[in-house]
């Protein structure tokens, strides 16, 4: 009976270093994956600036040439 009782101890044991183990590579996992969703997230927030930056410009040429045209048209 003592034997059965140390020999379910030491499998118990093995399990939980094996668990343990497996527990650590998913996190490490994980821990990658949100690395690249966090590179990804930064790479299109910085083509979502690139994009802002040049609707703005293109909105300050349309504005400057429409006070051009009123300036010219109020001219004339």
């Amino acid at each position: 009976m003592k034997k059965l009782f140390v020999s379910f101890a030491a499998l118990a044991m093995v399990f939980a270093v094996y668990s343990c183990r497996e527990t650590e590579k998913k996190a490490e996992d994980m821990e990658a994956e949100v690395e690249n969703v966090m590179e990804d997230m930064e790479d299109a927030m910085e083509e979502t600036m690139e994009d802002a930056e040049e609707v703005v410009d293109s909105m300050g040429n349309a504005a400057e040439e429409v006070v051009e045209e009123v300036e010219e048209t109020v001219e004339n």
